[in-house]
């Protein structure tokens, strides 16, 4: 069979009457349905002057015409799905960096998006929902002919997703279609997904993490993806009863979230259950990892991704290879290697930074030739992370380079800290991050949730720290919060959290 390297050849594999979209109470899109909405929308686009290459944004809630318009407008032009809660000022920026061709909102949506596409001269396309889950249709824009009509090739860029940057100004990842069929074809063999697998979808889909690993890899696997309309707690064991899905995929705060309802929810798991769950985008603490399992009687697969390398690098096998809690796993699609500042490839269990190369990872930020001097070293991408692999080959991150603590001359890995807090009975998650400091550069602080019904002091807390850690990884500042505050994509935000709590040194 020839390899996939477009997603109309990877929506092409699926059996033309299985379901492909999914969503509570409405009737699923089968693969032939989606691959005939794709081709209406290759006509549609092109027909208003859209074609291969054009960025079209995409401003939709998340739900089933999310998942299925970047499917469909994939396979005519370069999609760009933005995070539909950004203000007036947040969407004026992102639709002028992208010089975005056109702007896709829903039929009777309040969004700024609009207006502001509107002052812009970006033309807006409406999207009006059909009957089955996904189904849509387009509506505005001026007939036009489109420059490189006709279907995407694989080295047209798919899809365009801004970094997260906390400093510096966001910078676009363009990722071709044969690097996110490249790694949804990855996830789809690591999960070994097939066509009676479903996938609940919780993830935003303006996110790598939702776009790529639930709704491209189910795809790629020939099965569902089941499109809610997004994370919600007191929601989530009533999908899993009413919609019976093999897996999921989350962030370690939705995992936790979950596990706090679980025991209420116990004849639910029982009667709804699940093949694997998936974490990834964070770390996942090794008790949260441990406790799922034994709660789901599930295995655990953490995995580890990016944006740049269209999500997943490495990730833990299904049984039965073993799931290490802590640990992200093994290289799952691309090579992964560890190297020092110079560029050496470092040996196994020596720490550096991990650095990728292969099909998945993008071909270099847009417009930035000194971002990418910096990223690229001798063809392998720096991911910025630290790490360090086992003697099992498992890799080990020891933390982000911009997150390390570095207190008076030492280096502390905040995931190490974050791991000994939370393995206390009385700690539902655990953050730890770098508290500036006159003297030491930066002092170690601690946000901690407890767990529902329970209580720990501060002191207790650094007591148990310390029976684990050298004293200059134990935290001076212990502060109890009832959320600690997290990121449109529900990642915890550790760099910048001392400043927005107020915390000084």
């Amino acid at each position: 069979m020839p390899a996939i390297s477009t997603v109309a050849e990877l929506l092409a594999t699926g059996a033309a009457d299985s379901p492909a979209i999914r969503a509570p109470e409405r009737p699923p899109l089968s693969f032939g349905g989606l691959r005939a909405l794709a081709e209406r929308t290759i006509a549609s686009l092109n027909g208003i002057g859209i074609g291969r290459g054009d960025r079209v944004a995409i401003v939709l809630p998340n739900g089933p015409e999310m998942a299925a318009s970047f499917v469909a407008i994939a396979c005519a032009a370069t999609t760009a799905p933005l995070n539909p809660a950004y203000k007036a000022e947040e969407f004026e920026f992102y639709l002028l960096d992208l010089k975005a061709k056109a702007l896709v909102v829903q039929q009777g949506m309040d969004t700024p998006a609009r207006a502001v596409a509107q002052q812009l001269g970006v033309p807006v396309l409406e999207l009006v929902p059909g009957a089955a889950a996904g189904e849509f249709t387009l509506t505005g824009g001026t007939a036009g002919t489109a420059s490189r009509p006709g279907a995407a090739g694989s080295d047209d860029v798919a899809l365009v997703l801004h970094t997260s940057g906390t400093t510096a100004r966001p910078k676009i990842v363009p990722l071709t279609h044969t690097n996110v069929t490249a790694s949804a074809g990855n996830i789809a063999r690591t999960l070994r997904l097939g066509a009676a697998d479903a996938c609940l979808n919780v993830m935003p889909l303006f996110h790598i993490h939702g776009l790529i690993a639930a709704t491209l890899a189910s795809l790629a696997g020939g099965g569902a993806v089941i499109c809610t309309p997004g994370f919600n707690a007191l929601r989530f064991f009533a999908l899993l009863d009413a919609e019976r899905p093999s897996w999921y995929t989350a962030v370690p705060t939705m995992h936790q979230t979950i596990l706090a309802r679980a025991e209420r929810n116990a004849e639910i798991i029982a009667r709804a259950p699940l093949r694997f769950i998936r974490s990834s985008s964070a770390s996942l603490p090794a008790q949260a990892m441990k406790d799922l399992s034994a709660v789901f009687s599930a295995p655990v697969i953490e995995s580890y991704g990016m944006t740049e390398a269209s999500h997943q690098m490495c990730s833990n096998p299904l049984p039965p290879g073993a799931q290490k809690p802590g640990i992200v796993g093994l290289p799952a699609g691309p090579e992964v290697a560890i190297m020092d500042d110079d560029g050496t490839i470092l040996p196994q269990g020596e720490i550096g930074e991990v650095v990728i190369r292969g099909p998945n990872v993008t071909l270099g930020y847009e417009a930035n030739p000194e971002a990418n001097a910096k990223a690229f070293t001798n063809g392998w991408f720096r991911t910025g992370d630290q790490g360090m692999f086992d003697a099992d080959g498992y890799l080990m991150l020891t933390g982000r380079l911009k997150e390390l603590i570095k207190r008076g001359g030492e280096q502390v890995s905040p995931l190490e800290v974050d791991g000994v807090l939370s393995e206390h009975p009385a700690v539902a998650q655990a953050l730890t991050f770098g508290i500036p400091h006159a003297m030491l550069g930066e002092e170690v602080g601690a946000a901690i949730v407890l767990r529902e019904g329970m209580a720990v002091t501060e002191r207790e807390l650094r007591d148990h720290a310390a029976q684990h850690l050298a004293d200059f990884k134990v935290p001076r500042k212990v502060v109890f919060l009832d959320e600690i505050p997290k990121g449109a994509t529900g990642k915890l935000m550790r760099i910048g959290l001392a400043e927005k709590l107020g915390i000084k040194a």
